[in-house]
């Protein structure tokens, strides 16, 4: 695995074309609260880019570019949280959305175990570490265990997404997946308009 670590954007020489796996970490849960910190991305080709992003700064064009660009699909674990916090950072709309963790919802009824730990253990046999998940995201120099940490949040999800594939295939679930990612972005603004925790389409 290669990390390389950017400051407030990507560079213009760093281009996606078909497909990024994305990851963000910020200083807590609450999109309204908490700032965004960091962007991961990676092609899937085990180099990941990290985008620390500083407080107060001006919007960051290569990024924003890239997340509207409705040719490269995204790829996210647990897309709501990343979509909303990305959305409210940088008031954008992104489509092209696939999330492993409805997908891993949708074909692996078997288990409960759904998490990103979960899916490089089951899929991939990739033990990995969360110890670095709750840390301060905010500081101005990140540790070489929180950079190892975030880049490995996107290092994986392009294979998992390609064992997940098979499976939603194999049980008939391709367009039941493509219509809950579609809803994200829905899903997101409701979060942001205040209906978090509130399920509307409960009696």
């Amino acid at each position: 695995m290669k990390i390389k670590l950017h400051t407030n954007d990507l560079p213009n020489s760093v281009n996606f074309t078909e497909s990024v796996a994305v990851d963000t970490e910020a200083m807590g849960l609450n999109h309204k609260r908490d700032r965004l910190c960091l962007v991961q991305l990676s092609n899937g080709n085990g180099v990941c880019h990290l985008v620390q992003i500083q407080n107060n700064i001006s919007k960051p064009k290569n990024l924003i570019k890239l997340f509207k660009n409705k040719k490269i699909l995204k790829i996210f674990h647990y897309a709501r949280f990343d979509v909303g916090i990305l959305k409210h950072s940088f008031n954008i709309n992104i489509e092209n959305i696939y999330c492993t963790k409805i997908a891993s919802k949708l074909a692996r009824t078997f288990t409960n175990e759904h998490g990103y730990k979960d899916l490089c253990k089951n899929l991939l046999n990739k033990k990995i570490s969360k110890t670095e998940q709750t840390t301060d995201w905010g500081s101005k120099k990140l540790t070489q265990a929180q950079q190892k940490y975030a880049a490995t949040d996107v290092l994986y999800l392009h294979k998992i997404k390609n064992e997940l594939d098979k499976m939603l295939i194999r049980e008939n679930r391709v367009k039941l997946a493509q219509a809950c990612f579609d809803f994200i972005s829905i899903r997101v603004d409701l979060d942001l308009l205040g209906w978090s925790e509130q399920d509307i389409f409960k009696h």
